[in-house]
């Protein structure tokens, strides 16, 4: 029970509810299903991401197939828990996400603006421009961009991304580092198949190389 481990939450009954939620009240996270009366999860995670790109969002639905997930995460969720799951499980990447966000909100953490050939980072903002022109990148996008670039022309094992941005145990299995890294590519590779900035290391993790 959330609520006995010291959070205020509020339950919103189908899409349409979380999103007057979100108007009415500031909210530090929103755990969200996918199979949603009125307006479904895919969909209030895509209007939620028109109008603010840093709200963390935690999936937590039975669909539990890699590409269920994959489309979670590119819609713009922070993680993704499928159900059944162990309440210590989602205490831990509660207070990952909610860590991750006081991390970020630091400037300090923040590398400020990155430039690499005609393309660029501003950590400050999360905007960015990649191989298709200018966007946003989501809160997890940022750091962990800020994270690769962080450590450049060096590899950042898989269990330190999953350490560091997620806040999960090494031995964690998941495909999550790896779904992040796709998208990645896909925004600053013009061959994602051939990356040449984020690099995949083999049997180690991945490097950015400027």
């Amino acid at each position: 029970n959330l609520e006995r481990e010291g959070y205020n939450i509020t339950l919103a009954e189908d899409g349409v509810q979380a999103l007057q939620a979100l108007e009415n009240e500031d909210y530090d996270m929103m755990i969200l299903d996918l199979m949603l009366p009125r307006m479904g999860g895919m969909e209030v995670i895509r209007k939620v991401r028109k109008t603010n790109l840093r709200f963390p969002i935690l999936m937590l639905t039975a669909k539990a197939t890699d590409e269920d997930r994959t489309l979670g995460l590119e819609a713009g969720a922070d993680d993704y828990l499928t159900k059944p799951f162990h309440l210590p499980e989602l205490m831990l990447r509660i207070k990952g996400i909610l860590r991750r966000k006081d991390w970020y909100e630091k400037p300090a953490n923040n590398l400020g603006f990155y430039e690499f050939g005609n393309m660029w980072v501003d950590f400050n903002t999360g905007k960015a421009k990649g191989c298709d022109g200018e966007f946003y990148l989501t809160s997890k996008e940022t750091l962990v961009m800020n994270l690769l670039i962080a450590n450049l022309n060096q590899v950042v094992t898989r269990e330190e991304l999953l350490e560091k941005v997620w806040g999960y145990s090494p031995d964690t299995e998941t495909r999550t580092v790896d779904n992040f890294i796709s998208r990645l590519r896909k925004y600053f590779e013009k061959k994602p198949q051939e990356p040449r900035h984020i690099i995949t290391v083999r049997e180690k993790g991945y490097q950015f190389n400027g």
